[in-house]
């Protein structure tokens, strides 16, 4: 794969890195600069990558898009105690159409995931992830996407893709290689009836807004399970976000950030998205909550456990729980105190799933189960395994 047609981060991002402290990011980080070219990838765990895309957002008004600003908050960081060598790759600029920029994000995310190397993607509007997704069609494997959203994003498939629609757009292309999708952080007035509907009859997970804000927790095992993560920039509340296009209602600084780290500590997650990316009004700030942001997910990298294979582990405690006609297997790390249970694997279906599927739960799942309650994730997995 040739990475020849990135540009380089600028020169004025380059000067502010120069000037910046020797222990801070911007000299730890390796940058594809003009004067150094491209950085090599041998070791290296974590690329950032900037997508200047932004044509299909239904408000597109002709706007460029720069990720200067949030470069240079992210350089003026400090890393934590991190073994993590990260590269910033630079940028995609715009292909002549927005299909030759899908292409070319494809391409390189796909190389990136080939190499165990873990894309951070900064984008113009949401409907690159349906590029950031079509990357995995190489692992030829089924995948879960989270997208923390106010919205769905299932839209029309029927017409052009959007940044309100490439959700609707994942799960009806070929080849159909997403096994689920969460929402975390929906807002009801935002959404059609038609869409919570159909979130329901494909048994895809939604989580309102106020679960989450309620208890940050509910995200860990979501984000467990993902292979995708994309945040919507607009989910989070005008507070913070000095963008008119944001909600009153959403998520926090504190909050995103938490959930942030929670996407970046999965073993499972291996691309990590932020998108609708505008020219803000307060652009420090926003730009500034942006690399904290960036910060708490690579500090999560560091802080894995790597228990993607709990189920072969000798020391992993193991309980069956009979209930009803069924009996639920559930595992525990005795390392971390998470909790996993496993789906039934349907033989005869022709399907991309592993021989042992688990899926992440918690303590109280367990509990309820022991109480004769099924576990409402654990049946919408079982569902979508049997269709």
């Amino acid at each position: 794969m040739s990475y020849e047609f990135l540009s380089p981060v600028s020169d004025s991002v380059i000067a502010h890195s120069a000037i910046v402290s020797e222990y801070a990011l911007g000299n730890v980080i390796k940058i594809h600069s003009k004067e150094s070219g491209l950085p090599e990838l041998n070791d290296v765990q974590v690329a950032l990558l900037g997508i200047k895309e932004n044509r299909n957002d239904l408000n597109y008004m002709g706007a460029s898009v720069s990720f200067d600003t949030v470069r240079k908050s992210l350089y003026n960081l400090f890393p934590g105690n991190w073994n993590t060598k990260i590269v910033d790759l630079g940028d995609i600029n715009p292909g002549e159409q927005v299909t030759d920029t899908y292409y070319l994000i494809q391409e390189v995310v796909a190389d990136l995931l080939k190499k165990n190397i873990i894309p951070i993607l900064l984008g113009g509007s949401q409907d690159l992830v349906y590029a950031q997704y079509r990357a995995f069609d190489a692992l030829e494997r089924m995948v879960n996407l989270v997208n923390i959203d106010s919205r769905f994003d299932l839209g029309n498939s029927a017409e052009p893709i959007n940044n309100t629609s490439f959700v609707g757009k994942i799960i009806v292309n070929q080849p159909y290689n997403l096994f689920n999708y969460s929402n975390l952080g929906y807002q009801t007035y935002y959404n059609s009836q038609e869409e919570i509907d159909l979130m329901e009859k494909l048994y895809f997970d939604a989580y309102r807004l106020g679960e989450v804000t309620n208890d940050i927790t509910v995200v860990e095992p979501i984000m467990r399970d993902a292979d995708i993560v994309c945040l919507d920039l607009q989910a989070i509340n005008s507070t913070c976000l000095q963008n008119p296009m944001a909600s009153p209602n959403g998520f926090d600084g504190r909050e995103i950030c938490a959930i942030a780290r929670y996407a970046g500590i999965s073993d499972k997650v291996k691309s990590f998205g932020i998108y609708e990316f505008k020219n803000f009004k307060n652009e420090e700030t926003t730009c500034s909550l942006i690399a904290q942001m960036l910060w708490y997910f690579i500090e999560g990298i560091n802080y894995r456990s790597n228990e993607l294979n709990i189920i072969e582990k000798a020391d992993t405690l193991h309980y069956n729980v009979p209930i009803e006609d069924e009996i639920l297997s559930f595992y525990k790390s005795p390392k971390t105190e998470r909790w996993w249970i496993e789906i039934p694997f349907i033989s005869n279906s022709d399907n991309k799933l592993k021989r042992h599927t688990l899926l992440p739960c918690t303590y109280n799942d367990y509990e309820r189960a022991c109480n004769q309650e099924i576990p409402e994730r654990w049946y919408k997995a079982k569902r979508k395994n049997e269709v």
